[in-house]
């Protein structure tokens, strides 16, 4: 990572979030969809609409034990970046979590602000959730899969042709752990 400087905020509560800030949230969204980016709509473009509905769905979820959005701004307090933690609480599987929509915005890729955000979720997965390991899918075909091995995520497996963005586009789904966090 570049020696930009970053804060890390982290929600975990429905209340804690402005409108401001659930407004940056979809805005984000819907720059990363629209410029080609896998984290959660498919088949853009999107529009603001749908982005804001998808976020106040994930805001609706948030809870300390259970889900968290973790954002990454600039310097200027502007947003870089943003992801969701989620963790089910049932005892077998509650050792780990999932790693959701971990997204930065197109103008600062490259930047380093992804891998501070991937990094400092591990952190909080680890001292703030307490959790093992964190698991992931990622959409196949994007070069994602590098990203991650580079934060020490290993590729436990795929689900071949899983995702079918176009009649003539089907990608796998690609499985991935962080373990240990």
């Amino acid at each position: 990572m570049s020696n930009r400087p970053v804060a890390f905020h982290q929600f975990t509560a429905a209340d804690q979030l402005a409108p401001s800030v659930r407004r940056t949230l979809a805005t984000c969204w819907v720059e990363v969809t629209n410029a080609g980016g896998a984290a959660g709509f498919p088949f853009p473009p999107i529009a603001l609409p749908q982005a804001a509905d998808a976020v106040e769905a994930l805001v609706g979820t948030l809870a300390p034990e259970t889900s968290r959005i973790l954002t990454a701004t600039n310097a200027q307090g502007d947003l870089t970046g943003w992801l969701n933690i989620r963790r089910d609480p049932y005892r077998l599987i509650a050792h780990w979590g999932q790693l959701h929509h971990l997204q930065t915005r197109p103008s600062v890729r490259g930047q380093g602000y992804g891998s501070a955000l991937l990094d400092e979720a591990r952190r909080v997965a680890r001292e703030d959730m307490g959790l093992e390991q964190l698991h992931l899918a990622a959409r196949g075909g994007e070069g994602l899969e590098a990203f991650y091995v580079r934060h020490g995520w290993k590729e436990t497996g795929r689900w071949p042709g899983a995702l079918r963005l176009a009649p003539d586009d089907v990608r796998d789904e690609v499985l991935m752990v962080l373990d240990p966090l």
